[in-house]
């Protein structure tokens, strides 16, 4: 009797767990009833739906600046979101904003206000050494012993203007991590003595021997703050103080592209706002912000019109009424005939077919891709690209990047959709500014 209990007992847990009959046949689960699997991603805040295509990347016209650095290549590009518009001042502010409460809350637990750090069992992944209690309200008006904490971020004595306290910018550093899955899927694993054999290159450039997953996470830290005073040094015997003292905090400016960023601010900057919106899950949602690829970025920007010139498809820069259609220089050097004498708002033209704004002009916009002469000759056909970490100390060839769509300071023939140029990945100017792009996750629409 006792037999016949265990056996009966031992049957109904294996028809619960669905090892004989039960909800499992022993074929594949596929999915929901009704097979409705499909996966269709809402669009984000600010940003178009590109489809996947094929187009012929390069130039539509004769290359005037002798520069045989762009051919003619037929290549397919994926699906994915590009933002509408550049990166404006009040949007990237957010970053900034976010990087100088970070700074200060970690200074305040350094130094006797421990309330500041979360509790070591609710310590999580934030990029944040040590990590941040963001719950905890700071009131630095209302307290004294804050605001004398402080004191110590703002600028010395020597160095404030007028004897106002200010924060110093130069303190606005973001330091963040990433995984990177090229050297990893380059890496050879030599499985019977179950460990990596070779070396990676680090964020910063130097060669150092595998230990293990560890040496695939990369780990930098970028100042974020605009370099304002690019506005000057771009132009020499020209006057443009109001725009270095103004153009990135006054609100006037709100919603002009972003200038004076740095290709690694860019790049960090999608690094933030991949992890604003992921928001500390724990499970990774695969929502991954970063800056379009050279290949990516022309193919949105035509539009989906193959073989034109500029976004909006025509030969021309002027429309049937004479109306200039971007903001860049007309006729060498009237600035003023297009509508803005600098930068103009976001979305002060038509958008191309995609949706975009300013993909001619305004600003030039950085992109992932580093720049080689000959990259379209060893390029893959699929979703090209090329990326290069370069170190401080490489030389300054090696730091080149993509830049394209021209500004409103060039000529109309760096407006043309396949003209490609660059700037060094450390520089900033106030004629160049980025736009994010992130893979769209499922079918394509």
């Amino acid at each position: 009797m006792k037999k016949l209990f265990l056996l009966t007992l031992l049957a109904g847990l294996m028809w619960s767990c669905g090892l004989i009959g039960g909800s499992d046949s022993g074929e594949l689960d596929r999915g929901n009833k009704g097979r409705k699997v499909r996966y269709s991603e809402a669009p984000p805040n600010g940003m178009s739906y590109v489809p996947a295509g094929n187009f012929l990347l390069g130039h539509n016209d004769q290359d005037l600046n002798m520069a045989i650095n762009a051919g003619n290549k037929m290549v397919t590009v994926d699906a994915f979101w590009m933002d509408q518009t550049e990166i404006t001042n009040y949007e990237y502010r957010q970053f900034v904003t976010y990087v100088k409460d970070s700074t200060i809350r970690r200074h305040l637990s350094e130094n006797g206000f421990p309330e500041f750090l979360l509790e070591e069992e609710d310590q999580f992944d934030q990029d944040a050494l040590p990590p941040i209690n963001w719950r905890r309200r700071l009131n630095v008006k209302k307290d004294d012993g804050l605001r004398d904490a402080l004191r110590e971020l703002d600028y010395t004595p020597e160095e404030s203007l007028f004897g106002r306290r200010e924060f110093d910018v130069r303190r606005l550093v973001y330091e963040y991590s990433w995984f990177d899955m090229d050297q990893a899927a380059k890496a050879r694993y030599d499985h019977k003595e179950k460990k990596y054999i070779g070396t990676v290159v680090n964020a910063q450039g130097e060669r150092e021997e595998i230990k293990g997953r560890s040496s695939f996470i990369m780990r930098d830290r970028t100042e974020v703050y605009p370099d304002t005073l690019c506005w000057i040094r771009d132009f020499d015997y020209s006057y443009n103080e109001p725009f270095a003292a103004r153009y990135f905090s006054h609100p006037a400016y709100n919603n002009y592209p972003v200038v004076g960023v740095s290709w690694k601010q860019a790049y960090a900057f999608c690094h933030w706002r991949t992890k604003k919106i992921e928001g500390g899950r724990r499970t990774y949602m695969g929502f991954e912000y970063r800056l379009p690829t050279e290949s990516e970025w022309e193919y949105a920007a035509r539009g989906g019109l193959q073989g034109s010139l500029y976004p909006w498809g025509g030969p021309y820069t002027t429309n049937k009424q004479g109306c200039y259609l971007a903001n860049f220089k007309p006729q060498r050097g009237k600035y003023s005939l297009d509508g803005g004498v600098r930068t103009m708002p976001v979305a002060s033209y038509d958008p191309n077919d995609y949706g975009l704004y300013d993909m001619a002009g305004n600003v030039a916009e950085w992109t992932n891709t580093a720049y080689d002469e000959n990259a379209y000759n060893f390029y893959h056909d699929l979703m090209p690209n090329y990326t290069y970490n370069a170190k401080d100390s490489d030389p300054i060839i090696k730091k080149r990047k993509v830049v394209r769509g021209g500004s409103w300071k060039d000529a109309a023939y760096y407006l043309q959709s396949g003209t490609r140029t660059y700037e060094y990945q450390d520089s900033t100017h106030s004629y160049t500014g980025f736009r994010c792009a992130r893979t769209y996750m499922g079918t394509a629409r």
